[in-house]
Parts: C-alpha cells; sequence; structure tokens
C-alpha cells in the first residue's frame, strides 16, 4: 500500500487497541490513545525506510536518505545471507528485513529502552519522529507541497506538547507499567510495523512477514491473501474502498475508547 493508507491502518489499529483494552479493563487515558495513535500511524510508513523513494526516506532531509540507503543494504545483505534455497538473489533490499515481524519488535523494544535509560529528551525524540511521520502520512495532501521546515516544526510542537501532557499526573506517561513511564511507547511502534506488513501482504507482490520460517523452501516468502483478492499498491480499492474504511472503523473504535473510559 502506500504512505496514506499505511497510516490510516496503523491509526485504525491503535483506536482498535485503545476500545479492546477499554473492554478488557484497561482504559488509556485520553492523551495515551491520542499519542498512540499518532505514533502507530508514523510507524506504520517506517518499515519502507528500505525504499529510497518512499516518504520515510525523505521526511527528514538527507540523514534519512542516509538511512534508507544503509538500511536498503543491510536488508540486501541479511536477505542474501539466510535466503532459502528457493529464494533468487537480490541486490536490493526492498520489502525483506524490515517487514518482518523480527524488526517490528526490535524497533519497538529498542524504542521502549531508549525512553527509560534516556528518559525525557529520548521520549522528546521518538515523538518527534514518529510525528513527522504522522503529519506526512495523515495529511499527506499539505505535507507533501510544504516546506520540510514547516513539517518538522508542526513535529516538534505536536511532541513537546504530547509529552507535557502525557507527564501531568494521571494523564498517562506511567500507563499499563506505574514503575516504568513510558515503556508502553513502544507499543503503538510495534504494532504500526505490523499493520504496515499486513497491508503489504494484500498487495500483489506479498509480504515476507514469516521470516526467518522456511515456507515452500523460501525463508523469504511473499505471504499474503489469495491470488484473486490482491490489489496493486495506489490502484482504486485502496483509495475509494479500503482508506475510507479505515477512517470509519477507526473513528467508531476511537469514540468507543473514549466512551467506555
Amino acid at each position: 500500500m502506500m504512505g496514506p493508507a499505511h497510516s490510516l491502518s496503523g491509526a485504525m489499529a491503535w483506536l482498535g487497541v485503545g476500545l479492546a483494552t477499554s473492554w478488557a479493563g484497561a482504559p488509556m487515558p485520553w492523551a495515551v490513545l491520542l499519542t498512540g495513535t499518532l505514533i502507530c500511524a508514523g510507524a506504520a510508513l517506517a518499515p519502507d525506510l528500505d525504499h529510497r523513494s518512499a516518504t520515510i526516506s525523505r521526511a527528514f532531509g538527507p540523514p534519512s536518505r542516509w538511512l534508507a540507503a544503509f538500511i536498503d543494504k543491510l536488508s540486501a545483505a541479511v536477505y542474501n545471507a539466510t535466503r532459502g534455497r528457493r529464494d533468487r538473489r537480490r541486490s536490493g533490499g526492498h520489502r525483506t528485513l524490515t517487514h518482518t515481524w523480527v524488526w517490528a519488535v526490535l524497533i519497538g523494544v529498542g524504542f521502549s529502552a531508549a525512553a527509560i535509560f534516556w528518559g525525557r529528551w529520548a521520549v522528546l525524540i521518538i515523538l518527534f519522529i514518529h510525528m513527522v511521520l504522522a503529519v506526512e502520512g495523515l495529511l499527506w495532501r499539505h505535507a507533501r507541497p510544504s516546506s520540510d521546515v514547516l513539517v518538522w516544526m508542526l513535529g516538534a510542537a505536536a511532541a513537546w506538547i504530547l509529552a507535557s501532557i502525557l507527564d501531568q499526573p494521571g494523564n498517562g506517561s506511567a500507563w499499563l507499567f506505574p514503575d516504568h513511564p513510558y515503556l508502553w511507547i513502544g507499543l503503538p511502534i510495534i504494532l504500526g510495523s505490523v499493520v504496515h506488513t499486513i497491508g503489504d501482504s494484500i498487495t500483489i507482490s506479498g509480504c515476507p512477514m514469516f521470516w526467518p520460517l522456511s515456507i515452500k523452501g523460501r525463508r523469504w516468502y511473499p505471504a499474503g491473501t489469495p491470488a484473486f483478492m490482491r490489489f496493486r499498491a495506489g490502484s482504486h480499492v485502496e483509495n475509494a474502498v479500503l482508506m475510507p474504511t479505515f477512517m470509519v472503523v477507526g473513528g467508531v473504535c476511537g469514540a468507543g475508547a473514549l466512551y467506555l473510559a
């Protein structure tokens, strides 16, 4: 799928989690629901860091382009080093390492650890990165023609405001883990990455989300729905069916989560 659909699916997923936790008796404070939704929307773009022309690869100027080039080479190296007997050798790493559950968990755990060990400034950086990506994904019609600096300023302002709200007693910095504020911050990051891979799995190319398991002699098997149910990224199905569905379902889940909180 394309960036906007990925971001909307990430936002919908966290709002769904918010509804589920409310039903389970552990409701999210509204600030966690809002912040997690934006983080998840941003994180749902992150797996495409292995593609040099993706939204995330352009979002932070030269540094993100350099990182994308490195991740592309790293992903290709891991792919070739671990490929099964029926996997063809590749020179590029798109839809390989960063499109697996292993990567999603490692990134989420890494960000949570950073928030715990380095405190507020790490939290602000994590929020800034994902707020910028959320703006790029959810407000793509306005973000793309705008200056990168304006988008960064909006992301920085959102990060500072949300962190200040979350740090207030009862607003959610210690949600789920009272002794470890912001330990939960990796959860929407993991979820966003996983939702991204699921979204790509219903397109024509599929996605190797089950790596390193071997399927039909391939460790990088492009799992997905049956062929007749797949579509091309950016197609009418994505724009006219999936994106409106993500918005409606997300809105219903968000309203339900707030009502039950």
